[in-house]
């Protein structure tokens, strides 16, 4: 595996294009398994948890064409046993997304229990209490999960907890449901409206996508339509943060500002100025940053893929900064990592507290998931010296050509493939 190594110390300035957001694309990639023509589907982020599913839909008998690095063409046709085994889902947790897609065509799916990242229990509850509300009965054995059913029928189902995954994946099933299914306390982020947005393109009848009610008339068929993916807010987030504990000046293009909201409030509050346009923005950071409070909600609240990242940029901060996660419960995995490069973190629960320190220095660093990662990118870009940073294949699961973008704002990152030879290649 590769290891980057990052001179620090440098400001980002430049301009950057954000890629098709990833939470988007896991979810609409199976749902173009439902249409019964193909679907092309545009603005597609060149990364590893695409590449991996992209590869399970290959195996399942899907016809997957690549027109470009960011376009492909969906074809279902000749779909075969839905089967996902374990070797396949082990690599991303969105592999669930298969179940919804697949039970409404086939009378029974099997999809092994979803790897990705470890940040808690992460439990998947609700996408089996609302399943079962349509219809599909669903067992569990030796780490398989199968799903049968002769028919859905829609009903209407309160999930206990706002869930992104549940709200996708009983909303993929209940497009065939005979019925209006309606949720309720459903998800409101803006790639569950995306993924409604695709299947609405197709043929399906969803209403309230993006409101906590969401309704769905059931429908017979779907039709393959060309489709493109909306802009990732987590990546546009991460490179403001870059910007930010670089001291950089930094305009990020491709992205739909509304989505930002909940970041660039936050970011106006520790100093950044921001000038927003109508599809991008230009961050300007402060010469000192200060400490705020934060907790991660479901959307539009601040969002919890960035909290590793905001963390590690607190660090930088003057005062005290609080910040509390209210979705996960194992999220703090990167804590240590950061401390090792000199920030002052305590951690206290679902709570971590940070004291600002004048500046971080490099060292070496692990990735223990997707998001951490990114926050330890972000801190070595702030560091003084050069940090190794392992596992970076976390990152690249979620994040296309992160080094190339963020070298050409300016940062000094080398992807050494060999680590022992990482002393010739930093000389």
């Amino acid at each position: 595996m590769a290891n980057f190594f990052v001179r620090g110390g440098t400001a980002l300035n430049g301009s950057v294009v954000i890629s098709g957001a990833k939470n988007a694309a896991v979810a609409i990639i199976p749902a173009a398994l439902m249409a019964n023509t193909p679907s092309t589907i545009e603005n597609v982020p060149d990364i590893r948890d695409v590449h991996t599913l992209v590869a399970i839909i290959s195996g399942l008998g899907a016809k997957v064409t690549r027109l470009d690095k960011h376009t492909i063409i969906i074809d279902s046709s000749e779909l075969g046993c839905p089967v996902v085994p374990y070797e396949a889902a082990k690599r991303m947790r969105a592999s669930y997304y298969l179940l919804g897609a697949l039970i409404s065509k086939f009378p029974q799916v099997t999809v092994s229990m979803p790897g990705g990242c470890s940040i808690g229990a992460r439990p998947i509850d609700q996408h089996i209490k609302g399943l079962r509300a349509l219809g599909v009965e669903i067992s569990a054995e030796n780490g398989m999960i199968k799903a049968t059913a002769k028919k859905l029928t829609g009903t209407e189902i309160c999930f206990d907890t706002v869930s992104v995954g549940a709200t996708i994946n009983v909303m993929l099933a209940s497009v065939y449901a005979t019925g209006t299914t309606v949720l309720e306390n459903a998800a409101k982020e803006p790639h569950v409206v995306d993924v409604a947005n695709f299947l609405n393109s197709l043929g399906a009848d969803i209403l309230g996508a993006g409101t906590d009610i969401i309704r769905i008339k059931g429908v017979k068929t779907l039709t393959g339509r060309s489709y493109s993916i909306i802009p990732d807010q987590i990546e546009a987030g991460t490179f403001m943060l870059g910007a930010m504990a670089t001291r950089g000046c930094i305009e990020i293009k491709n992205i739909i500002p509304r989505h930002l909201y909940a970041i660039t409030d936050k970011l106006k509050n520790i100093g950044a100025v921001i000038t927003e346009f109508d599809d991008s923005v230009c961050i300007q950071a402060p010469v000192n940053l200060s400490s705020t409070n934060i907790k991660t909600m479901p959307y539009p609240g601040f969002p919890t893929d960035l909290q590793p990242q905001m963390v590690a940029l607190l660090s930088l901060a003057q005062g005290t900064s609080v910040v509390t996660e209210g979705i996960w419960e194992n999220r703090f995995k990167y804590v240590g990592e950061l401390i090792r490069l000199g920030a002052k973190l305590q951690v206290n629960e679902r709570t971590v507290i940070v004291e600002g320190v004048p500046e971080l220095n490099a060292a070496p660093v692990k990735a223990p998931d997707l998001r951490a990662g990114a926050a330890l990118l972000v801190a070595a870009l702030a560091a003084s010296g050069t940090t190794e940073l392992e596992s970076v294949e976390h990152i690249e699961r979620g994040y296309e050509n992160i080094v190339g973008k963020f070298c050409g704002l300016g940062a000094n990152i080398f992807v050494v493939a060999d680590p022992l030879k990482s002393s010739e290649q930093t000389a």
